[in-house]
């Protein structure tokens, strides 16, 4: 174990599988998180010594810098889905890349991975999207040998998507269809895109380059959704939601302590969330990495069953 990878968001859904990946191979781990006494969930995924939890902040150039003393790599999987008191795009999404990137040039660290989104575009009408493009050139900007990895929504035991979706459907009378349930999805497993950024840093993707990483199938949100209720055994009207209402639902629902939905989301369904042309032709993707993506029919069913009415013991082909 003579390597050393410094992850910032260690402790994250991503964190957690990258971390075990990476175990696995003989790396030690450094998790840098805000809050290290959260992170020991993470002690099991390795051999004792090898995983370690230290406080950064990416608000903060000397926590980071801290973080990475002694490091051969560093992975920043920062990232927020909403906004948050301190907790901003800009702060989190766009800063937070260039304080990470300027500190592992100047630690002289040999590899780092920054970790954006397909859909991020400075152009972009989405505050998200905005802040993960500048986070991205940021990156380039302090580190030019740094490689970007852009998922599309990443599904696994403990995604954000498929569990929020079939939970809605447990207690909402239908699940809304946000501009008429046409946007396309690329879903890829977490799995992948921990084996992604391993290989990442085993050097066997092409530096400064921007990697896109999207499952084996293209899927409508509508396609999505009715996966869900066949997969949880429920019947629930699809109900079409065109954009502008949506907007106007998503700024009341903004308002909770937890959104379900927020304006910034609604405006990045606009845009379909799949890996581009040119990515496939230069094989940045998956399959360019040696990979081969996994099906979500192989994986969601295994997490999704405890949405059934009577769980693991629900037959799924009785929708109710």
């Amino acid at each position: 174990m003579s390597r050393l990878v410094t992850i910032f968001g260690g402790s994250g859904f991503i964190g957690r599988h990258l971390t075990q990946a990476l175990a696995k191979r003989g790396w030690r781990i450094r998790a840098a998180v805000r809050r290290p006494d959260l992170a020991r969930h993470l002690q099991p995924l390795g051999a004792v010594g090898q995983i370690h939890a230290v406080q950064a902040n990416l608000r903060y150039p000397d926590s980071v810098a801290h973080a990475l003393d002694g490091a051969d790599a560093v992975v920043n999987l920062v990232g927020i889905l909403h906004e948050g008191g301190r907790q901003t795009f800009s702060a989190v999404q766009a800063q937070g890349p260039r304080i990470v990137a300027e500190a592992a040039a100047k630690a002289g660290v040999a590899t780092l991975v920054q970790m954006s989104a397909i859909g991020a575009d400075a152009h972009s009408s989405a505050d998200y999207a905005r802040s993960k493009a500048a986070g991205e050139a940021a990156t380039l900007a302090a580190f030019p040998a740094a490689v970007i990895v852009r998922p599309s929504i990443v599904f696994g035991p403990e995604d954000q998507f498929f569990n929020r979706f079939a939970s809605m459907a447990r207690f909402m009378p239908f699940l809304p269809l946000i501009g008429g349930g046409e946007t396309k999805f690329q879903p890829v497993y977490v799995g992948d895109v921990a084996e992604a950024i391993v290989r990442v840093l085993e050097g066997r993707a092409r530096p400064g380059a921007t990697y896109e990483l999207g499952g084996p199938d293209v899927k409508s949100f509508k396609a999505l959704m009715e996966y869900i209720l066949e997969t949880t055994g429920r019947s629930r009207p699809l109900v079409p939601v065109p954009f502008a209402i949506a907007r106007l639902q998503a700024s009341v629902l903004e308002l909770l302590p937890a959104p379900l939905l927020t304006v910034d989301q609604v405006r990045m369904l606009e845009t379909d969330n799949v890996v581009s042309a040119n990515a496939q032709a230069e094989k940045r993707t998956l399959p360019g990495l040696g990979i081969t993506p996994t099906t979500i029919e192989s994986v969601v069913p295994s997490y999704l069953y405890r949405f059934r009415k009577h769980g693991q013991f629900e037959r799924v082909e009785a929708h109710r």
